[in-house]
């Protein structure tokens, strides 16, 4: 795929995963568009992809729970940088807490952002990408999504969902030249869940890794498609 010049769309692209992919890709001309839920964060990270003046960069404020939000994030989109030609399905949300301890509130969060809103973006960004010939959906998911853990019932469920969700998108948008791929890496160095970034943690994957990874897959020959990567840490802690 020649992605120079080329219109993606990152949700959760404000922070960790999302901001190193949002960058890498704005670094290799991509025009890349935005998506979170702090205002303050879409300014400063769209300010920040512009200064590489490589492509075009944009942002607007959206829950990917909310399919309004997320209609107007891809007509935004639209409207800024011509279309849509890539979806980085990165926004997500880690609880880690026992059943018996989590609020349905709690679980419906999870859920809602980790697999509904992933497939809210992929029911707009579709027949946008059927229009203009093509295009590729890549999903971040974890490991999580084929290792069950105690006290991760609720993320092990989204994941292993949206892992079953690729699949199935994959075998059925094939044939209009749209590519769909799922990631999944292990530990990242970064925020989620409540975790603090740490040099401590230095052994865990970087956020850059995971962005090195979707750049590989844009970059695949149009006859191949690697469907499912994993990535994990090369030395991880020894238990």
């Amino acid at each position: 795929m020649d992605y120079q010049g080329k219109a993606a769309v990152v949700t959760g692209g404000t922070r960790g995963i999302g901001r190193a992919i949002a960058e890498a890709l704005a670094r290799a001309g991509l025009n890349v568009c935005v998506g979170a839920r702090v205002e303050d964060e879409i300014v400063e990270t769209v300010a920040a992809l512009n200064e590489y003046d490589r492509g075009n960069a944009t942002g607007v404020v959206c829950d990917v729970r909310d399919f309004e939000q997320v209609r107007a994030l891809f007509e935004h989109a639209s409207a800024e940088l011509g279309g849509v030609d890539v979806l980085i399905n990165n926004a997500g949300v880690g609880i880690y807490k026992p059943v018996e301890e989590m609020s349905p509130e709690e679980f419906r969060v999870v859920i809602e952002t980790n697999l509904n809103g992933v497939f809210y973006c992929c029911h707009v960004a579709i027949p946008e990408m059927k229009r203009r010939g093509g295009g590729y959906i890549i999903n971040i998911s974890s490991l999580a999504g084929a290792n069950p853990h105690p006290r991760l019932a609720a993320y092990n469920a989204s994941k292993f969902g949206l892992n079953g969700f690729s699949e199935a998108l994959m075998q059925e948008v094939r044939h209009d030249r749209i590519k769909v791929s799922y990631i999944m890496p292990g530990s990242v160095n970064t925020e989620f869940g409540g975790d603090m970034v740490s040099e401590e943690k230095s052994w865990q994957l970087q956020p850059e890794d995971v962005a090195r990874v979707v750049l590989d897959l844009l970059e695949h020959d149009e006859r191949s498609l690697p469907s499912r990567v994993e990535i994990r840490p090369s030395r991880p802690q020894k238990q």
